[in-house]
């Protein structure tokens, strides 16, 4: 009888997909990237994830996340991780907490790799010079209007913030959201199999994914 990952395993071999199970992964935020990123990663075998991300569901999350109108006021890592446990029985770290200076080598401790997926300046900027300083595989992952990027660490630049309103608060649409998160995917499979490391920029406007200069 075929498994869960049945065809991931025909696409990439077994002993891929024994690689994806062994590596640890922490992704930084919980929202359009993480949530999508998280589901789309466990379903592809990686099952030793940790989300981090204090924020709870609120009803405009519902088109751009994962969420049903049911999950909203949980934890967001809370329902995640009982979204993925019934997808996939995986179980994975639900982080209720906010990553900052004094606990940020506690929560990114341990990671093959780390992913963010922050929507703020400061809480990239904390990931990105945490991972530079130790020389950890980290992976930005990020969008804004009709723009998204999936780069590494190195020489990346961290954006700043939205000049005033709510950092939430700006136009997304979520093809967008599903084109970067399955690019980034795939970024973070062949890195976890092979440490291949590849970046990429994304215009919805023109349907146009290019690789990036790194």
């Amino acid at each position: 009888m075929a498994g869960k990952y049945h065809h991931e395993q025909i696409f990439r071999g077994e002993d891929a997909l024994a690689r994806l199970a062994a590596r640890r992964v922490v992704l930084c935020g919980a929202g359009a990237i993480g949530s999508n990123l998280a589901e789309t990663l466990a379903r592809q075998g990686v099952t030793d994830l940790a989300v981090i991300d204090d924020d709870r569901v609120e009803e405009h999350n519902i088109s751009t996340q994962v969420w049903c109108e049911e999950d909203v006021g949980a934890q967001k890592v809370d329902a995640l991780a009982n979204r993925i446990y019934d997808a996939v029985a995986a179980e994975i770290d639900g982080i209720a907490k906010r990553l900052e200076q004094r606990t940020v080598g506690k929560l990114l401790a341990g990671a093959d790799l780390v992913v963010d997926g922050f929507d703020n300046h400061d809480s990239r900027q904390l990931v990105a010079d945490w991972c530079g300083e130790r020389d950890a595989p980290c992976l930005h992952v990020g969008l804004a209007a009709d723009y998204a990027e999936v780069l590494w660490n190195a020489g990346y630049r961290v954006p700043g913030d939205a000049a005033d309103g709510d950092v939430c608060d700006y136009p997304m649409a979520r093809n967008l959201i599903t084109l970067c998160v399955s690019v980034a995917a795939e970024v973070i499979v062949r890195f976890l199999i092979d440490g291949h490391r590849e970046g990429y920029t994304i215009t919805l406007g023109d349907l146009r994914v290019s690789p990036a200069e790194q």
